[in-house]
């Protein structure tokens, strides 16, 4: 298949699933396996991680005027009450940074021992059940924190640490770890869902200028894993162009949604989509 049209079809992938919790990782290998992309492949691997920008784009774009919100009350809130380490910015940076160590730890062993596509079908499987009940549970009981501004330390540290889950346990979902750590503690669907939005922001930026610098322009004189030439250069931008617009879609009809239903439709695609993995993908797609 042409490149430029695996990568319309993965910018496509890639812009439905980012903020979905349903591993928008597991969804992009799984398209390139069924489109006979090698999985091991340096570029696609940095493919895979820097499209994500496409979609982060768009997210900075739709929460623009919460963010300059923000910006513009910091430290002290609006309603005077926050400070320089539980105002919504602060709390979205201790909670990346929190996030930050283990995954750059542990990045290597995991892509080694937990990239394979049976390991991220019981990870869709698990995380879709692990969701299911919290959202269940979360729905029967008054929550205490209705807006980001209300957030204390605790519980940005606490969806810090639920979010390195995601960086472990490709699959899992960084969307579905933090939001279901969230509702746990405390927060309302709604507050789950945009403090998981913030907190995307410095983690797929910090997580794609990572990638970029460490694939394509490693430093010390030190030889680049992926030679990027014109072609790779014109296929990760249509993979971000086309990621940008089709989230653009997907994250306003994600709030509604989530605000109406919850997120029990996606813990059960989920489950579906982890079982089928186990049963069929070995066959179809390869372990």
């Amino acid at each position: 298949m042409n490149p430029y049209i695996q990568s319309i079809i993965l910018g496509i992938v890639e812009g439905l699933t980012e903020f979905l919790p349903v591993s928008s990782t597991a969804h992009l290998r799984i398209s390139e396996a069924l489109m006979n992309i090698p999985l091991d492949d340096a570029y696609w691997k940095m493919y895979t991680i820097v499209i994500q920008l496409g979609a982060i784009l768009a997210l900075l774009l739709l929460f623009l005027g919460r963010i300059v919100g923000f910006l513009r009350t910091f430290p002290r809130g609006e309603n005077g009450d926050r400070n320089w380490l539980t105002h919504p910015i602060s709390l979205t940076f201790i909670a990346f940074a929190v996030t930050s160590a283990p995954a750059l730890l542990l990045h290597k062993w995991s892509e080694k021992n937990l990239g394979s596509i049976t390991a991220m079908a019981w990870a869709l499987l698990i995380g879709g059940i692990v969701m299911w009940i919290i959202d269940a549970w979360a729905a029967r009981r008054e929550s205490t924190i209705l807006h980001v501004e209300q957030m204390t330390l605790p519980q940005a540290i606490w969806i810090g640490l639920c979010q390195t889950l995601s960086a472990i346990f490709p699959g899992t979902s960084r969307s579905m770890s933090t939001i279901a750590a969230g509702q746990v503690a405390g927060l309302d669907r709604p507050t789950a869902l945009e403090f998981s939005f913030l907190l995307s922001i410095p983690t797929m930026v910090a997580a794609t200028c990572w990638d970029l610098k460490k694939e394509v322009f490693p430093s010390g004189g030190a030889t680049a894993h992926v030679v990027m030439t014109t072609d790779n250069w014109i296929v990760l931008l249509i993979g971000l162009v086309v990621s940008f617009f089709v989230a653009l879609g997907v994250v306003e009809w994600f709030l509604f949604w989530v605000r109406k239903h919850g997120f029990v439709m996606f813990a059960v695609y989920r489950i579906l989509l982890g079982g089928a993995l186990l049963i069929w993908g070995a066959k179809f797609i390869g372990s």
